[in-house]
């Protein structure tokens, strides 16, 4: 798969489109031109969502109501779809080839995989994070399993108000015991979906990690809240006996407390935790190696690579880890670089497309254009 071009209505400062190639492209410019709100939009058009915002309505173009981000995809030996998401306000809608499609169903069209300095939070921050990067992994293999997460984030919700409810007093813990009973069914057989979901995917993960690249000893362990507390190879069984054990608990503190919502998965480099212990050069160099692992999953599943977005790579890693980086994904998968220094990238003149970004902007270079600043004329 990969994306052919993209165009945008406005959307942050961006104007006209871009026609990519298949290898690797390059959106250079000084900082402050929209290079990043370029990759947002492809990442848009893939996932329906901004690796910058929650509020989606933020990228649409100051003064503006509604924005939209089209963009023409290949799959296969011939298969070309157009894909288009609509912004107004808070709401989205998405369209193949001119037809409103549900989320769930445009999702299996186009994945992306992204590398940014909010990315890093997967590494450095909070288990949410590691959460979401493993459902959307989970979503790309089986894209019913959004609807999965939908609905268990929903039951979570609604019990939620029914325990905050009981903890004001406003519901007795007998009258809470059978308010609670159809909402616990519902997490019983939600959560074992969401458990096994991404035990495999974690173990997926394990078998694909690239050791070789940076000269890491990367390793991945899932955490679930229930660990120590029974028997986790039967979940199902485990988490029903947990959920009725600690309703008084949740009762006083008005909240959910049991769940594959309080999970985490833990990275460890060379059998140190890597979010306490880790260098910066490590926790880049683990998230590089766990993006690889993610497009070497995706593509032994579907037989196709994910497009991989990689933002500021100058700022993050190395020149030597760019340069090991880029030679691993040439021929592999269609990747979209951003960067300052269009010089870090003169070795791949020959394989790469380069795009100059001026005030949202773009113009491809052209190949003599390449030639000269290779020859250092212009």
């Amino acid at each position: 798969m990969f994306l052919k071009s993209i165009e945008v209505d406005r959307f942050r400062n961006l104007s006209g489109g871009i026609s990519f190639s298949s290898g690797i492209n390059v959106l250079y410019g000084n900082n402050g031109q929209g290079k990043t709100n370029w990759l947002e939009a492809i990442q848009l058009l893939a996932h329906v969502r901004s690796f910058r915002t929650s509020r989606i309505h933020e990228a649409v173009a100051f003064g503006e109501s509604l924005a939209s981000v089209q963009g023409v995809v290949h799959r296969g030996d011939s298969i070309d779809r157009q894909l288009r998401v609509a912004i107004q306000r808070n709401s989205k809608q998405t369209f193949i080839n001119g037809k409103r499609e549900p989320v769930a169903r445009y999702l299996a069209q186009l994945h992306a995989v992204w590398f940014t300095a909010d990315e890093m939070e997967v590494v450095r921050g909070g288990p949410e994070v590691r959460r979401s990067f493993l459902d959307r992994g989970v979503i790309a293999l089986h894209p019913p399993y959004a609807q999965t997460i939908t609905d268990y984030n929903r039951v979570i919700k609604q019990k939620k108000r029914l325990l905050e409810q009981s903890a004001d007093g406003r519901i007795r813990l007998d009258e809470l015991t059978e308010l609670v009973q159809p909402w616990n069914q519902q997490l019983v057989s939600l959560s074992t979906e969401v458990h096994h979901a991404r035990i495999r995917y974690i173990d997926l993960l394990k078998e694909a990690l690239e050791h070789s690249l940076f000269d890491d000893a990367l390793s991945i362990r899932y955490i679930s809240s229930l660990e120590g507390k029974g028997d986790l190879t039967n979940y199902q069984q485990l988490i029903a006996d947990r959920l009725r054990l600690r309703l008084e608990a949740e009762m006083f503190a008005g909240a959910c407390l049991i769940g594959p919502h309080r999970d985490d998965f833990e990275l460890r480099f060379r059998d140190r935790h890597l979010r306490r212990f880790g260098s910066s050069g490590q926790q880049r160099s683990a998230l590089i190696t766990l993006d690889l692992a993610a497009i070497s999953v995706y593509y032994s599943k579907v037989k196709e690579y994910p497009i991989f977005l990689i933002d500021d790579v100058d700022a993050e890693l190395d020149g030597i880890r760019i340069e090991r980086l880029l030679e691993y994904l040439d021929g592999r998968t269609q990747t979209f670089v951003t960067t300052s220094k269009r010089n870090y990238f003169e070795r791949f003149n020959q394989r790469a497309s380069f795009y100059e970004v001026r005030e949202g902007i773009t113009t491809e270079e052209t190949p003599f254009t390449a030639t000269m600043r290779a020859g250092n004329v212009v």
